[in-house]
């Protein structure tokens, strides 16, 4: 099932219209894409509850959900 805007929202919050459809376009579930809000925020944790790394539509959106290393740099 496609998500909508509403649903994409509901995981990550108000976000810009270029994360919104790049998020839609991998065509994953709400629950892929919750699981891979969870592997952005707490990787350590899922890892220490032995976890496997995640795949597929899952690592394609932790992948987009990372902050950039030079992201944190900005000034």
């Amino acid at each position: 099932m496609t998500m909508t805007a509403k649903d994409i929202i509901s995981v990550l919050g108000p976000i810009d219209k270029a994360l919104m459809a790049d998020v839609s376009a991998t065509g994953a579930t709400l629950g892929e894409l919750a699981e891979a809000w969870a592997w952005v925020n707490n990787d350590e944790a899922l890892i220490g509850e032995g976890r496997t790394l995640p795949t597929g539509k899952v690592a394609e959106l932790v992948d987009m959900l990372s902050p950039r290393e030079d992201d944190e740099f900005e000034m």
